[in-house]
């Protein structure tokens, strides 16, 4: 195939996402997604060519390279298609609901996806990377376009209604009866009985190749054994957790998680790396190590969270998407590393050093290269060693910062950035450094002035605000962060905007007749209204709603916020009870409503106290929380928070409270034996 020389820009050059500026030169005349898109196909009664990618996907620059940037492809789209380029970062309710119809029409899904629609947007067919030639049974994509060109001609009438039962498929699994009977406590134990034999016991971690992390999986295992004391659901995470860091998935230098790993032993990874990822893994080791006190997993949840502040934090506040997976088109080579290019680096004995601890050999693990892993823990070695590894370490990191690095996709995603700052809040309350609640603070500064306005909050911010309106992840995960920025920094401020957010997402996106939140807005332009509550690598927007409205309820007393979660739950009662795996953030959230919170008071002689005791509380996994600093001189608390009443300090000394289902512990005065008592929460 040819390729067509041409540095005329298509209609993406306006646009602000990374993804979308991407294609911007290709000779495929691409439009964003929007009204102009949609009235252009009606007008030309053309089908359109929905093409939805992300910026650091490795196979949608390989699509890209093969067929969108080939002169053939571009005559064939632009003569009878319209063809419009999504980024699923900026719209995820797009990519939501044409992935749902790829996956009913083909049984598999992924990026690039790309969907055939008819002009009023139902989708016909669709596939994800379609290759420039036939190749192992699959017809080329030249093939694919002349096909469907030809049936929109010959029969555009089944194609219609096709496309009407699709989207018919699609609206009956959005439109969940509400079901008003209780949630029963045996599926906490199924879903621990399934997650067990998901669990690959020789690889650890869950399923088989490719094989991601999960920590919606490894967080409900952890409070599982929080709760009932199961040895195994301890094992599965502490084992799963180990063997991500010994493997490639994680950067031996850096710090960090990449995206997957393509082997079931986390050897060689999918060497993306997404915000997400490492903030909520960087929560998981956070919160094992409250529980178990491992030193071991403190230090790997600093280096997660080192490397976001090192690679992927905006100076001026915020926190970038992803890095990508290739460099001149080519993936991995800017983590791997020659055999001798390691002594000429390092000189003999260092060499020897790395050589041994990341299994670094001649014949190498990645096309004749090496792929960084550690057997060993540093814990384990003696004061020697570790001090060799770290010179090793800061010199390999030192020449790999000289090679041209991956792609970095610098827009700030809201839902994402409200991720890291939960991690980011937690990583100051456990590891005590302040740089972390710095970043946290930063970040939701810049939320709050650029992505918040007159109730709307934004999608994402990039050389100034997005248009893109925020979905409902948007509004939880932010809600989420502020409530822990308010138990971290006892700032009223953040509570106050939290509870205005929370507001705006009951307005927005509340089922007033059925219960339960939409992804989007009322007025969008999609065939079906999307309403999810499935937990895959990212919670749902619906589970950490209703986890919010619970705290919500508790921290101000308004038992509204705890009945729209009660309804919200039972609305996915069928869903949660068919297959309750895929929903395990919102089992977390269930539990958080069944167990009870626990209401934690603060009442300070003076600031030296006072941060003992708060140490104290954030030293333990203790997940059914929440947490006030009592002022017996601010009125607003009070009136914010109604429980802080009366809790004073007794006998002039820091007191805590601690409370649960409407019944109060002995106040707490003494450091050990608060500390007894939080032993056992």
């Amino acid at each position: 195939m040819g390729k067509l020389e041409s540095n005329k820009p298509n209609a993406l050059i306006n646009e602000k996402s990374p993804y979308l500026l991407q294609h911007a030169y290709n000779p495929v005349k691409w439009l964003p997604w929007g009204r102009g898109a949609i009235d252009r196909a009606k007008k030309e009664n053309k089908p359109i060519l929905l093409s939805i990618g992300y910026s650091t996907c490795h196979w949608c620059h390989v699509m890209e390279k093969e067929s969108f940037e080939d002169d053939k492809v571009a005559e064939i789209l632009n003569k009878h298609f319209v063809s419009i380029k999504v980024d699923r970062e900026e719209r995820p309710d797009i990519d939501e609901i044409y992935m749902r119809a790829v996956q009913r029409m083909t049984g598999t899904s992924g990026w690039p996806l790309n969907v055939f629609l008819t002009p009023d947007l139902k989708p016909f067919y669709g596939g994800t990377y379609f290759p420039p030639e036939p190749r192992h049974g699959m017809p080329s994509f030249i093939q694919i376009l002349g096909s469907i060109n030809k049936i929109w001609h010959e029969k555009r009438e089944k194609i219609i209604q096709d496309s009407d039962r699709i989207i018919q498929t699609l609206k009956d699994k959005y439109s969940i009866k509400t079901s008003l009977e209780s949630i029963s406590p045996s599926i906490f134990q199924e879903v621990y009985e399934n997650l067990t034999l998901l669990y690959d016991s020789i690889g650890k971690g869950f399923g088989s190749a490719p094989k991601f992390p999960m920590p919606t999986y490894l967080s409900f295992l952890l409070r599982h054994y929080h709760r009932e004391g199961i040895e195994l659901s301890l094992k599965i995470v502490t084992s799963s957790l180990n063997a991500m860091v010994s493997g490639g998935i994680y950067d031996q230098l850096a710090g960090g998680f990449h995206r997957y790993s393509t082997d079931r032993n986390w050897m060689v990874p999918h060497f993306e790396k997404m915000l997400y990822d490492n903030a909520l893994l960087a929560y998981v080791y956070l919160n094992t190590y409250q529980k178990i006190r491992d030193a071991f997993y403190s230090r790997i949840s600093k280096e997660i969270l080192d490397w976001i502040l090192d690679e992927m934090m905006r100076p001026k506040g915020g926190f970038y998407s992803a890095q990508d997976a290739d460099v001149n088109g080519e993936e991995g080579t800017y983590y791997a590393w020659d055999y001798k290019e390691i002594y000429e680096i390092l000189g003999k004995r260092l060499g020897d050093v790395a050589a041994e601890y990341y299994g670094i050999s001649v014949i190498g693990n990645f096309n004749s290269r090496n792929i960084l892993f550690c057997g060993k823990r540093q814990e384990e070695l003696s004061p020697k060693s570790i001090e060799d590894i770290m010179k090793a370490k800061k010199i390999l990191l030192k020449e790999r910062r000289k090679r041209k690095r991956p792609h970095l996709d610098d827009k700030i995603l809201t839902s994402w950035n409200a991720l890291t700052i939960s991690s980011m809040a937690l990583g100051y309350q456990v590891l005590k450094e302040k740089k972390f609640l710095n970043a946290a603070e930063s970040s939701a500064r810049l939320i709050l002035n650029e992505l918040w306005n007159k109730n709307k909050l934004y999608r994402y911010f990039r050389n100034g605000r997005s248009q893109t309106v925020g979905f409902l992840e948007d509004y939880a995960f932010l809600v989420s962060a502020l409530i822990d920025l308010y138990e971290t920094t006892f700032n009223l401020e953040y509570l106050k905007i939290g509870l205005e957010i929370n507001q705006s997402m009951i307005d927005v996106f509340l089922d007033k007749e059925h219960g339960g939140f939409y992804k989007t807005e009322k007025d969008s332009e999609l065939p079906a209204r999307v309403k999810t509550i499935d937990d895959g690598v990212i919670p749902s927007g619906n589970s950490i709603a209703v986890s919010n409205l619970i705290k919500l309820s508790e921290l101000t007393g308004k038992m509204e916020y705890r009945k729209i979660a009660e309804t919200t739950i039972t609305q996915f009662k069928d869903r949660l009870e068919s297959h309750p795996a895929a929903f395990t953030s919102m089992l977390n959230s269930i539990d958080l409503l069944m167990s009870g919170v626990k209401e934690i008071v603060i009442a300070p002689k003076d600031n030296r106290e006072e941060k003992e005791f708060i140490d104290q509380i954030w030293s333990y996994y203790i997940p059914n929380k929440v947490v006030a600093l009592s002022r017996l001189d601010n009125s607003e608390l009070q009136e914010i928070i109604p429980f802080v009443k009366g809790r004073k300090p007794i006998d002039g000394a820091t007191t805590v409270y601690v409370c649960e289902n409407n019944v109060c512990k002995k106040p707490i005065t003494d450091l050990k034996e608060l500390k007894n008592l939080l032993r056992y929460q």
